[in-house]
């Protein structure tokens, strides 16, 4: 199964060296579960030819805003609504989480809350799933359609199902201790508030779900649909 990366943003310079851009870091993501992957980086205004050049589609992170100007954004939102009336399966993380729900209809700001830094719980009814988090911006209106699955108090829209075919989320389930702390050290410092740093720098090596995601994910492309 082939499945294509919309690379919506790059890993810091300083970061690359030890973690490899998105497109590496989402391959190792989803590495053992038998993908073939190819990466178009939407950033750079490198897009796939059609929604049907790959099986599924996964949406990175990006530093950028969904509702910023940028000639990339316009194009992408377009795929994204080609790629959901063909049906077929697309994941979106963070920036993804938010394009996606933008270009279906919802909206997407800064929130007046503040940042989620480090490691977060979600409420998935049934289940919590702890996740790293690194982002200010939140789908705050959703799209007709648009299911959410899990929340908590600070981000009400984190987890978002759109039927069978598309599931998106927040936070980052491809973030290693390694590359959290490297952008806690270099992109933090007067980004983020230092108190936010400091407890997500305490939490960095304990437990996370993130393979449990991974493997989520993998099944969630692989799954037979009508």
């Amino acid at each position: 199964m082939k499945i294509g990366i919309l690379q919506t943003g790059h890993v810091p310079d300083n970061l690359v060296g030890q973690n490899g851009d998105y497109d590496q870091i989402f391959s190792k993501f989803l590495d053992g579960h038998g993908f073939e992957i190819e990466n178009w980086p939407v950033v750079d205004m490198v897009f796939p030819p059609d929604a049907a050049a790959a099986d599924g589609w996964l949406i990175t992170g990006s530093r950028y805003g969904a509702y910023e100007n940028h000639p990339w954004i316009s194009p992408l939102e377009a795929l994204i609504r080609d790629i959901h009336a063909s049906a077929a399966p697309m994941v979106g993380v963070c920036f993804g989480h938010q394009i996606i729900a933008q270009a279906l209809g919802g909206k997407v700001e800064k929130f007046a809350g503040g940042w989620a830094v480090g490691r977060t719980d979600y409420d998935m009814g049934d289940k919590t799933l702890t996740v790293n988090a690194w982002h200010q911006d939140q789908v705050t209106k959703l799209p007709e359609g648009a299911k959410v699955l899990g929340r908590n108090a600070f981000c009400e829209n984190a987890i978002l199902a759109y039927g069978d075919t598309i599931w998106t989320l927040q936070p980052h389930p491809e973030f290693t201790a390694q590359y959290l702390d490297g952008l806690i050290k270099t992109r933090g410092p007067g980004l983020v508030p230092p108190d936010l740093l400091t407890k997500a720098t305490e939490t960095l090596n304990k437990p996370n779900s993130n393979d449990d995601i991974a493997a989520f994910i993998a099944a969630f492309f692989k799954k037979e649909r009508a």
